[in-house]
């Protein structure tokens, strides 16, 4: 799938691994196109506030896993900081 094609969030790109982690689970990749931009701006923006690469890739098989289980949003995380109105609009 073309990086074009590839639903994005608000305030953040989708990152390449976490691009090919969706792209590889039909299932997930199906709910990604799914739901809303905000939501995948929580997705991209939980990955990527992740301060360990262990801790990143752990994210990423998680959100995998839980958009193929038809969850929305990532589970008990306070949410995107960038999320405010003015981030939105930039």
């Amino acid at each position: 799938m073309a990086m074009k094609d590839f639903a994005t969030g608000v305030a953040h790109q989708v990152p390449d691994d976490l691009r090919k982690a969706l792209v590889s689970a039909p299932a997930a990749l199906e709910a990604w196109e799914d739901i809303t931009p905000l939501a995948r701006n929580e997705w991209i923006c939980w990955v990527e506030s992740a301060k360990l690469e262990e801790t990143r890739s752990r994210r990423i098989v998680r959100t995998r896993e839980q958009l193929s289980e038809g969850r929305r949003r990532p589970c008990c995380w306070s949410g995107c900081i960038h999320r405010s109105k003015k981030a939105v609009k930039d």
